[in-house]
């Protein structure tokens, strides 16, 4: 239950910083003349992208806001149960964000309903721009590499065998090494 409430802690506070990041960019930012903060470092420039990551398949906007509405449920449906681990949750949890996030965007903003046009307005250089949701996925991204790659921890939260090179036992459960009490004798010593 205290992972569940952790992965609905941040994604609702996730969401929460996407919209009212956007609502104040909308409000404040006027897309032809950007601010630039930080030295140039950071840049706020308004733009609302039909597309995916990058501007990519800016015709397939209410392909888009499907998957990422299928995403969301099989988040929620299927995979919340199964967190046994702390880093899975806010995983989930900022995965749900960004979804959500950018959905909201696909199905309420203009020009209409399932193909409304992402607000981003963050620009590194030699970045595209972006958005708190986009900041959430990849926090989630790095965060799932780290604990299942880096790791090797399971959704359940077990920490997996590494996988021998012949490929034999892929996957298997690490199981932790038998504790002896002292009654049972140890192994026999050669000296």
């Amino acid at each position: 239950m205290r992972l569940r409430l952790l992965y609905v802690a941040v994604a609702v506070t996730g969401v929460t910083l996407d919209l009212i990041t956007k609502i104040m960019a909308v409000a404040w930012l006027n897309p032809a003349d950007p601010v630039q903060l930080l030295g140039g470092l950071l840049r706020l420039q308004l733009v609302r992208n039909p597309g995916a990551a990058f501007s990519l398949g800016e015709n397939f906007t209410p392909v888009f806001a499907v998957l990422s509405a299928a995403v969301l449920i099989g988040i929620v449906l299927f995979g919340v149960r199964r967190i046994g681990h702390t880093g899975w949750a806010v995983a989930f949890g900022l995965v749900s964000a960004g979804v959500a996030g950018n959905l909201i965007d696909r199905l309420f903003r203009a020009p209409g309903f399932l193909h409304g046009h992402v607000v981003d307005f963050l620009q590194l250089p030699y970045w595209p721009i972006f958005n708190v949701a986009d900041m959430c996925i990849t926090g989630a991204a790095i965060l799932i590499i780290v604990l299942s790659v880096i790791k090797n921890i399971g959704l359940d939260g077990q920490r997996l065998a590494p996988t021998p090179r012949s490929g034999s036992s892929v996957g298997s459960r690490q199981d932790p090494p038998a504790e002896r009490t002292p009654s049972e004798p140890g192994p026999a010593s050669t000296d």
